[in-house]
C-alpha cells in the first residue's frame, strides 16, 4: 500500500488510499459539512503569487473547516498550453508542488480535472442556457479583445467551464484571487438561472478572498505573473532565486532618506516571509532611513530559503516515488467522480435528459 506523510498542526499522518474513514472527503457529504472547491491551472511552475494568493488558502481550509476538493485544471490550461509533453509535465509538477506544500490527501481530495469526464457534459448543459452577453462582459475575454489579441472560443466559454467545476461538487465556498471574483458571480448567475428554470438543483456558491492574499507584488512592483516576467518560482533553483531577489527593482532615493514602507513592493515581499516582529523592525528601519535596499534583499534571500526548506525536502522525497503521486491522483479522481455522478444525475433528471429513478444499469 502506498503512503505519503503529510505534516500539519495535528502532527504527521499517513495517506492510505480508499481506507474506509481514512479520508475526510469520503464521509463529509453525509456529515453536512461545508464543501470547498478550487482549481489551479498547470501552465508552469508555481510562483510566490500562486502560493500566497491561492495555495496557502487551500492548506488552511482543508484542516477541519469543511470538505475540500482541489483539482489541477488541465482543461482550462488547454487555452494556453498546446504541447502534450509540456502539459503532462506541468500536471506532474503541479501535483508534486501541492503535496509538498502541505495539501494533505487525508484531509482534501486532489485530482486532475480531465479525470472527471462528467464535467464536459455538465459544461455543455450549462452553455445551452448561458447568455452571450454575460460571457462578453467577463474581463479575461474583454481584455484580450480590447488589446486586439486573438481569443478562441475556449477563452470565451472559460467562465462556463469554471461554473461547471464549482457546481459539479455542490461547492459552498470557492477560495479565489481577487481577479477571479467576477467568475464566481457568473457561476452564481448561471446556477440561479438554471434553478429558476428547472427547480432547486444547484447549491449557490460564494467566493472567499482573504485580504492579505489578494495581490502579491512582482519583482517590478506590478502583480506577480509569469506572463509579466516578474515572478519567482516556489521551488526554483536557489541560485536563480537569489539572482532574481537581488534584482528586485527599487527606487533611487538616497540611503539616508527616510522611506514609507506602505506600498513599497520590496517591503511587501519581505513581509510575506518574515515574522511580525521582523516586519515591524524593518518598518522602523524604513521610517528611520540610513539603510540600503541591498541588505534587505540579502536578508530576504535567507528568509525565503528557510520558509520553503521543509517543502523542498518533501518534494524531493515525492519526486523519487512517483507511484505515490499517481495513487493520490487516482484515488482523488475516484472520489470526485462519485460526487460528480450524483450531481450530473440530478441535473439530467431536472432537464429531462434522464428518466427519474432510471439506474445506470438500465441505460447501458
Amino acid at each position: 500500500m502506498f503512503e505519503v506523510v503529510c505534516n500539519d498542526a495535528m502532527g504527521a499522518k499517513k495517506y492510505q488510499p480508499d481506507v474506509p474513514g481514512a479520508c475526510v472527503s469520503t464521509q463529509a457529504h453525509y456529515n453536512g459539512r461545508m464543501r470547498i472547491l478550487s482549481g489551479i491551472q498547470p501552465t508552469g511552475r508555481f510562483h510566490w503569487g500562486n502560493y500566497f494568493g491561492a495555495i496557502r488558502q487551500y492548506i488552511a481550509l482543508q484542516n477541519g473547516q469543511g470538505t475540500a476538493f482541489y483539482f489541477i485544471a488541465n482543461l482550462h490550461a488547454l487555452t494556453t498550453v498546446r504541447n502534450k509533453e509540456q502539459m503532462s509535465q506541468n500536471i506532474q509538477d503541479a501535483a508534486l508542488d501541492l503535496l509538498a506544500l502541505g495539501l494533505d490527501p487525508n484531509q482534501a481530495t486532489l485530482f486532475v480535472q480531465s479525470d472527471v469526464p462528467e464535467i464536459s457534459e455538465l459544461c455543455w448543459i450549462l452553455m445551452t442556457s448561458t447568455p452571450m452577453g454575460l460571457l462578453e462582459r467577463c474581463h479575461a475575454y474583454k481584455d484580450k479583445k480590447a488589446k486586439g489579441l486573438p481569443a478562441d472560443a475556449g477563452l470565451f466559454a472559460y467562465p462556463v467551464l469554471m461554473a461547471a467545476d464549482i457546481l459539479m461538487y455542490d461547492s459552498d465556498i470557492v477560495p479565489v484571487g481577487e481577479d477571479q471574483v467576477q467568475h464566481i458571480e457568473v457561476c452564481r448567475d448561471i446556477a440561479g438561472s438554471f434553478n429558476h428554470t428547472f427547480g432547486e438543483v444547484f447549491v449557490i456558491p460564494r467566493a472567499q478572498v482573504l485580504a492579505d492574499s489578494a495581490r502579491v507584488p512582482g519583482l517590478n512592483g506590478g502583480k506577480m505573473s509569469k506572463s509579466y516576467g516578474n515572478a519567482v518560482d516556489v521551488f526554483g533553483d536557489l541560485k536563480v532565486q537569489k539572482k532574481k531577489i537581488m534584482g528586485i527593482q527599487t527606487d533611487s532615493r538616497p540611503m539616508e532618506e527616510p522611506k514609507n514602507p506602505e506600498g513599497d513592493h520590496l517591503f511587501e515581499l519581505y513581509s510575506l516571509f518574515a515574522s511580525p516582529e521582523q516586519t515591524e523592525t524593518l518598518g522602523e528601519t524604513y521610517r528611520r532611513g540610513n539603510f540600503g535596499y541591498g541588505s534587505i534583499k540579502k536578508e530576504l534571500v535567507g528568509l525565503v530559503e528557510n520558509f520553503f526548506a521543509e517543502a523542498r525536502e518533501r518534494r524531493r522525497q515525492l519526486e523519487a516515488t512517483p507511484e505515490i503521486v499517481r495513487q493520490v491522483l487516482a484515488d482523488g479522481a475516484a472520489r470526485a467522480r462519485r460526487k460528480a455522478a450524483e450531481v450530473l444525475r440530478r441535473v439530467q433528471e431536472a432537464c429531462g435528459l434522464r428518466k427519474q429513478l432510471q439506474t445506470d444499469k438500465e441505460i447501458q
